[in-house]
C-alpha cells in the first residue's frame, strides 16, 4: 500500500511529498529545512532512498541536495539542468524503481520553466499511474505562472504550460491524483485556488487549460501575471548551486542598546508582533512585520540582500519560527534577536505610536478636511478597484518612493491590513505622519468611499 504523505509550507504556500511502500520511501521538491522530512520518515520507520525535483525552483531554497546527502538518496534532477553538483540525471521517458512496489515515470513539463518534469508514480504491479507529482505545472484549476525565467520569455513558455497541462491530462487516467508543490498561496502560481486536492478527471473540468483554445488561453495567462518577489531572482541560481542545510542556531540576545546602534547604523530591526500592538508602541526605527504566513514574501521583498537583520518578537519561539521560515529564502545573517519593546521602557528610547483606524475613519476624516490616501497594494489589485484620488505606491516600491510622497498626514492601506502596517511602519520611521487602515479593502465602499477602476485585458483565472 502506497502511502502519499504532504509537508505543507504555508508561509511559502507550497508543499513538499514523502512516498513510502512501508519500507523504503521517495521525496518531492523537498524544503531547505529537511529535518521536518527526516523526522517524518524516522516517525514511519522508512529509508528514503530516492529525491526528485521537478525544476529549480524560483522562490525557494531546496533541500533536495542537502536531503540526498545526509540520507544517501539518489538525487534525480532533469539532465537538461546546468548544476554544480553531482546528481541522477534524468530525462523524459525514464522510469525509475523505487522499492518493490512503486516506479516513477518522467514526464517532460516545460512551462513553468523550460526544463520542468512531471512524475507519475506508478503501481509497479499494474502499471497503472496512481498519481502525479506536478511541480508549477498542472495546478489545483490553474498553472504555474511563466513569467519567473524573464517577461521575454513568458509567451513562450505559457504556450508551452498549455501543451504540457494536455500532455499530462492525455497520458493520465481521470483517478490519478494530482500533487502540485505550488499553488497554495505561492507567487509562482498564476492564480490560487482554495482547493485542497484534486485528480486528473477534476482538472478536466475546472482547468482554463484543459477547456480553452491555446490562444485564449496564453492571452489569459499573461493579461494575469502581477509583479512577484524580488528575491526570486536569488533563488534559481543558488539552487543551481546546491545550497546547503540551514544552521537554525539560535542568534544571541541583543541588548536595547545593540538594537538601538544598529537602528541609527540603518540596519533592519522587525518587530513580529502584531500589527496593531506595534502601532501601539515600538521602537523608533524598527519596522513591523507581522509574523504569520505573510511574513516571508513580503520581508523577503524588500529586505535588501545580505543586510543584517535583528528580530523582535512575542516570545521566543516566535523569533526561531521566522528563523526558519526566513532560512528557506536564504535569509541566514541574523544580528540577534530580543524581546518585547515594554520590556526596555526605562532603559531604551522612549517607545513611538501611530494612530489605526478603518475605512469608516477615513471616511469621516475625509469630511472634515482634505486627506493623502496612500494605496500600497500590487498592480492588478490596483486596477480592480481603488479609492478615487489615492496615491498608488506599492509595497514593494515604497522604500524607493519616500520622496515622491505628499507633505502632511497620510492615511495607508492595501487588500487586509497587513502590507498597511508594513508600509506604516516604514513611513513612520522616515519621520511620516501616518495612520494605518487595519480594514479589508471590501469596506471602503459601504463607508462612502468613492471607488473607481481601472479596465484589464480579461484573464483565465478561475479563482
Amino acid at each position: 500500500m502506497v502511502d502519499i504523505m504532504t509537508i505543507q509550507t504555508p508561509s511559502l504556500g507550497d508543499r513538499s511529498y514523502l512516498v513510502t511502500d512501508g519500507a523504503t520511501a521517495l521525496v518531492v521538491d523537498p524544503q531547505r529545512d529537511i529535518d521536518r522530512v527526516l523526522a517524518l520518515a524516522a516517525s514511519r520507520g522508512v529509508m528514503v532512498t530516492h529525491v526528485f525535483e521537478t525544476h529549480i525552483h524560483n522562490d525557494y531554497l531546496t533541500g533536495g541536495l542537502a536531503l540526498a546527502r545526509v540520507t544517501g538518496a539518489a538525487y534525480h534532477v532533469n539532465a537538461a539542468d546546468a548544476v554544480a553538483f553531482d546528481r541522477v540525471a534524468i530525462a523524459d521517458g525514464d522510469v525509475v524503481p523505487v522499492g518493490t512496489s512503486m516506479r516513477v515515470r518522467v514526464i517532460a513539463t516545460p512551462g513553468h520553466t523550460f526544463t520542468h518534469l512531471a512524475y507519475a508514480l506508478e503501481d509497479t504491479a499494474s502499471g497503472e499511474a496512481v498519481a502525479v507529482f506536478t511541480g508549477g505545472s498542472l495546478l489545483y484549476g490553474s498553472a504555474g505562472r511563466p513569467d519567473l525565467l524573464g517577461a521575454e520569455h513568458a509567451p513562450a513558455l505559457a504556450a508551452a504550460q498549455y501543451a504540457s497541462i494536455r500532455r499530462l491530462a492525455a497520458k493520465l487516467p481521470d483517478q490519478a491524483a494530482v500533487h502540485p508543490t505550488h499553488g497554495f498561496g505561492s507567487f509562482c502560481a498564476a492564480t490560487v485556488s482554495g482547493a485542497e486536492d484534486s485528480t486528473i478527471g477534476e482538472e478536466r473540468r475546472v482547468n482554463p487549460a484543459l477547456a480553452l483554445d491555446e490562444d485564449s488561453y496564453v492571452a489569459g495567462m499573461l493579461a494575469g501575471l502581477d509583479d512577484y518577489p524580488a528575491y526570486y531572482a536569488r533563488m534559481a541560481p543558488a539552487n543551481a548551486a546546491g545550497p546547503a542545510a540551514p544552521g537554525l542556531t539560535r542568534p544571541a540576545t541583543s541588548s536595547a542598546a545593540q538594537i538601538s546602534r544598529r537602528i541609527a547604523a540603518g540596519e533592519w530591526v522587525v518587530d513580529l508582533r502584531s500589527r496593531r500592538a506595534f502601532a501601539g508602541g515600538h521602537l523608533p526605527g524598527s519596522l513591523s512585520f507581522e509574523y504569520g504566513d505573510n511574513l516571508v514574501a513580503n520581508l523577503g521583498w524588500l529586505l535588501p540582500p545580505g543586510s543584517p537583520l535583528t528580530l523582535i518578537g512575542d516570545s521566543p519561539g516566535q523569533v526561531a519560527d521566522a528563523q526558519r521560515d526566513l532560512a528557506r529564502i536564504g535569509i541566514d545573517r541574523l544580528a540577534g534577536a530580543a524581546g518585547l519593546p515594554h520590556e526596555w521602557r526605562g532603559t531604551a528610547r522612549l517607545l513611538a505610536s501611530y494612530p489605526v483606524s478603518d475605512f469608516e475613519g477615513l471616511a469621516a476624516a475625509r469630511r472634515d478636511q482634505p486627506v493623502a490616501v496612500l494605496d500600497v497594494r500590487r498592480r492588478l489589485e490596483w486596477s480592480g478597484g481603488h479609492i478615487e484620488g489615492a496615491l498608488h505606491v506599492p509595497l514593494h516600491h515604497l522604500p524607493g518612493r519616500l520622496r515622491d510622497l505628499p507633505a502632511g498626514p497620510i492615511w495607508v492601506h492595501c487588500q487586509a491590513g497587513y502590507r498597511a502596517g508594513v508600509a506604516a511602519s516604514i513611513l513612520h520611521a522616515a519621520g511620516n505622519s501616518v495612520t494605518a487602515i487595519d480594514d479589508d479593502f471590501s469596506h471602503a465602499a459601504p463607508a462612502g468611499l468613492p471607488i473607481t477602476t481601472t479596465p484589464q485585458p480579461a484573464s483565465c483565472a478561475t479563482t
